[in-house]
């Protein structure tokens, strides 16, 4: 049986969990002989669902600060204390599980390098797994990424480490390889793979709404902050801008806080939201697609995964981007409205008025189905599968005994692609 060890650091929100585990289900999905083993600090995985021939091997959580800065999440343990554990473990789990190929998330050193004796320690020959960096369609600025990357050595990891560096995104919304200078080198192991379309939900839309107490063709507004670390804010806005309407324009309104949301937030803008009458909530969802196909306008941050649902669905969405301490969200955010894929309010004039004033005008805008007429190719789990199947078959003999063939993974695939759109907005309407 072949073997993928995915590396997620984690250390903030459920994006880069949410992203590697819908990739290691796409891989098992794809190959009846593969079994995935996923390294992760994150504290929520196991909220998740997972799959046969998925596991996980749990590492102590860090967490980051809204300046960026790294410490230990719940050990009462110095970073570098807490560094030196990660790293044992992830060292031990390489040399026991003995991977054919390791898919590492963003970091190609890992947090505060906690890969480079790992990385340092493989064996070489053919013994020596496929090494795969995986890199979202966007990181930071550019002036910061390229300092960062500069700093850290990172462009020098990949030319030392790397077989391949795998962009889930499409380089006519944002090519790293020009945006954060590359060098030619490292520019050359880059493969974009499109944006990670996602598959349908547990429920359908009528169960979902029917759960919720929707009738007919009553407008629903989901509003979710993902992780919800960092949400109080925009959800806040929400329920007072909600508040400000006149009972009979309130709109159908369902929030999922996320469940890294302080309690005393989420208490006090349920105490809030509990006299109009139009609000429920939950603290968390392991399904948001069936919750997104049932609304009408989706309100949420800028991340990557909630982004490429919206997409998947086609859903009307009013996007307010983080944009500390990275631009991430926010240049994407941007970059989509100009296609006319989502709005976009900065975080920075976000205030109630606003926010309901934006979304009352995408509720207005419903019409058909309520779909958004613009869309991107979303074809990146098969574009990630081919590429990693690639690279571990390159690594089996040239004459191999016979054995029953592998079904074609293209049969495997239940995302619709669509054309790419083309600009319908002009950059001046993002924020």
């Amino acid at each position: 049986m072949k073997r993928v060890l995915i590396y997620s650091h984690d250390t903030f929100g459920l994006g880069n969990i949410r992203r590697m585990l819908e990739i290691a289900r796409h891989l098992v999905e794809c190959d009846d002989d593969l079994s995935v083993l996923i390294i992760t600090g994150s504290p929520m995985l196991h909220a998740f669902r997972i799959p046969a021939r998925i596991d996980y091997v749990k590492l102590p959580c860090l967490s980051r600060s809204t300046s960026g800065h790294y410490g230990s999440r719940y050990l009462d343990m110095n970073l570098q204390t807490t560094v030196r554990l990660r790293a044992g473990i992830i060292r031990s789990t390489i040399v026991d599980f003995e991977p054919n190929l390791i898919l590492v998330d963003k970091k190609p050193f890992g947090v505060e390098e906690e890969l480079t004796d790992a990385l340092s320690a493989l064996p070489e020959g053919h013994a020596r797994p496929r090494l795969v960096l995986l890199l979202r369609d966007i990181l930071d600025s550019p002036e910061a990424t390229t300092r960062v990357w500069q700093k850290n050595r990172y462009f020098d990891a990949i030319a030392a480490h790397y077989d391949k560096v795998l962009v889930v995104g499409t380089p006519d919304v944002f090519d790293l390889r020009k945006e954060y200078a590359f060098p030619a080198t490292a520019a050359a192991k880059v493969q974009f793979c499109g944006y990670l379309g996602r598959k349908s939900g547990r429920q359908t839309r009528a169960e979902v709404r029917s759960g919720l107490g929707l009738v007919g063709r009553q407008p629903l507004v989901l509003v979710t902050p993902g992780g919800g670390e960092d949400g109080q804010a925009l959800v806040q806005s929400y329920v007072e801008g909600l508040a400000a309407l006149p009972a009979w324009k309130r709109p159908r309104s369902h929030i999922v806080f996320g469940p890294e949301m302080a309690p005393e937030q989420r208490q006090a803008i349920t105490a809030a939201a509990a006299d109009l009458g139009s609000v429920s909530h939950q603290e968390f969802s392991d399904d948001m697609m069936s919750l997104m196909d049932a609304a009408d306008v989706v309100v949420s941050m800028g991340g990557y995964n909630t982004v490429c649902e919206l997409l998947t669905l086609r859903k009307r969405a009013v996007v307010v981007p983080r944009v500390k301490p990275v631009l991430e969200q926010g240049i994407r955010a941007e970059r989509m409205a100009a296609l006319g894929l989502l709005r976009c309010v900065h975080p920075e004039q976000l205030s109630p008025s606003r926010l309901m004033a934006t979304v009352t005008q995408e509720i207005d805008s419903l019409h058909g189905d309520g779909t958004n007429p613009n869309a991107l190719h979303l074809d990146g789990l098969d574009g990630v599968a081919d590429a990693i199947f690639g690279l571990i078959d390159g690594l089996q003999p040239m004459v191999e005994p016979a054995r029953t063939p592998r079904p074609s993974r293209a049969s495997n695939r239940s995302m619709p692609t669509w054309q790419k759109c083309t600009p319908s907005v002009a950059p001046s309407a993002c924020w």
